[in-house]
């Protein structure tokens, strides 16, 4: 037995046992280079929790199930090495998954707060010490309330995206067991038809506004802006989705009105030295490049991070949130071809094997007298899918307490399957008192949200 003890809000997490789940099948050992659009992202982790209800899924099960899982998506179940020129990709090998089972002695989870991450939530998702992906299993102490799965997938910004971490858990669930096979291409890009005779296109202008060798990006905030920032899970009742997305005028998509109202939110937050404020989204290209639907089981990046910069003071005084939402909409809409993607491709193909990196992080066209947020979308996650044989989650959430100075805010459906959105937002403070006191359609997520 492993016993490893951290402290929470309300008791103790103590790690019970640790072993590794490994692919069911042998596999041959070999290596998997990484896509060029793989490589524009850094190799931090993310998260995703769920809460059950008695009854729960047992750790057993899903070992067994995991092993079986692996056999089709076998690179999680090696390591992330160098190759010869120092670039990042997989080595498959049968290492498998760090697998915990952990206990939090008499606190049950309802007594957990639950939207104040920092204080015993990140407890519940495994901090990944080898591999590429941890999965823990917290066990309430008497079976009869509730018990929380979370499991982590780490470098996922490198390796895959939320629409292929889905299908990895939904890979999980009995039923849908014998799902077609993952496309594991990593070659340069997707493999389509090349694009027909077009007259030359502004792309790589757009490309470099996006995205520069990371030797000449600006320099990123201190270390310490980054270590003062704090986790927060909030959620959105379904009515003020819908009165934020009528506020932003037609043909404006609901997450474009979120992120208009978040931009000015954020500009509220902004530091006496910040005039300008940049805010960013990641826009999913496959089906931009793949309109037919073939690239649904590619797992990997197919990924831009396009973003907007306005000065602070327009945002709060001068713009109306259809004014801001028209915004959004224009910057998402240019880098959401497939003519950007194509040229992404080749824009870190001639770059190689220098590392990239994207200027949204980093305050955009307004550097460091920007303050800076990224939005990325998670609203395709099938949470009411999650079913590891005994019911469907109480609650579930992602968990992205990333390394850098810029703001990240993932929102993803609510379990309870109302409408309602559960929002993770990872920010300064100041960020998070506007949120919390400002008239907004954040709330605070108490817990009586999830366990009545």
């Amino acid at each position: 037995m492993v016993r490893e003890t951290t402290e929470a809000h309300g008791g103790e997490v103590t790690i019970m046992s640790a072993t590794t789940v490994a692919p069911a099948l042998p596999l041959q050992e070999h290596r998997l280079p990484l896509s060029n659009l793989d490589l524009l992202l850094p190799p931090i982790d993310v998260g995703v929790f769920f809460c059950y209800l008695h009854p729960a899924p047992t750790a057993a099960a899903l070992k067994e199930a995991l092993a079986k899982v692996l056999v089709a998506y076998y690179p999680l179940a090696g390591e992330v090495v160098a190759n010869g020129d120092g670039e990042p990709e997989l080595l498959c090998t049968c290492r498998g998954v760090d697998f915990t089972e952990a206990s939090a002695g008499d606190t049950e989870l309802r007594e957990l707060r639950l939207g104040i991450v920092d204080e015993g939530i990140d407890k519940l998702v495994p901090s990944k010490k080898a591999g590429v992906m941890s999965v823990q299993v917290k066990i309430s102490p008497t079976w009869s309330r509730s018990q929380s799965l979370s499991a982590a997938a780490p470098s996922s910004a490198a390796l895959s995206t939320t629409g292929s971490a889905t299908r990895l858990l939904l890979q999980h669930v009995p039923r849908r067991m014998g799902r077609r096979s993952p496309w594991w291409l990593r070659t340069t890009g997707p493999d389509l038809p090349p694009l027909p005779s077009v007259p030359a296109r502004p792309i790589p202008a757009l490309i470099d506004r996006l995205f520069s060798p990371l030797s000449s990006a600006p320099p990123p905030p201190p270390a310490t802006v980054a270590a003062t920032a704090v986790n927060r899970i909030y959620h959105i009742a379904t009515a003020d989705v819908a009165a934020l997305q009528s506020t932003a005028g037609p043909g404006r998509t609901k997450l474009e009105a979120f992120t208009a109202h978040l931009w000015q939110l954020c500009s509220k937050a902004a530091s006496a030295h910040q005039h300008l404020c940049c805010m960013g989204m990641v826009v999913d290209g496959r089906a931009r490049m793949s309109p037919d639907g073939a690239m649904k089981a590619y797992f990997g990046n197919v990924l831009t991070i396009t973003y907007g910069v306005t000065s602070t003071d327009d945002l709060r005084r001068r713009m109306a949130l259809a004014d801001v939402a028209d915004d959004v909409h224009r910057w998402v809409r240019e880098a959401a071809t497939d003519e950007h993607f194509r040229g992404l491709i080749d824009w870190v193909e001639a770059l190689r094997p220098k590392p990239a990196a994207a200027r949204a992080y980093l305050g955009g066209t307004g550097g460091n007298k920007a303050t800076a947020c990224i939005v990325s979308s998670g609203m395709s996650f099938p949470v009411r899918e999650i079913n590891f044989g005994t019911g469907l989650p109480a609650f579930a959430s992602y968990h992205f307490p990333w390394p850098a100075g810029a703001a990240y805010v993932m929102p993803m459906p609510s379990a309870r399957g109302d409408g309602e959105w559960v929002v993770y937002v990872h920010a300064a403070p100041e960020l998070v008192k506007v949120i919390e006191e400002e008239p907004t359609v954040f709330k605070v997520l108490e817990n009586s949200y999830v366990f009545g």
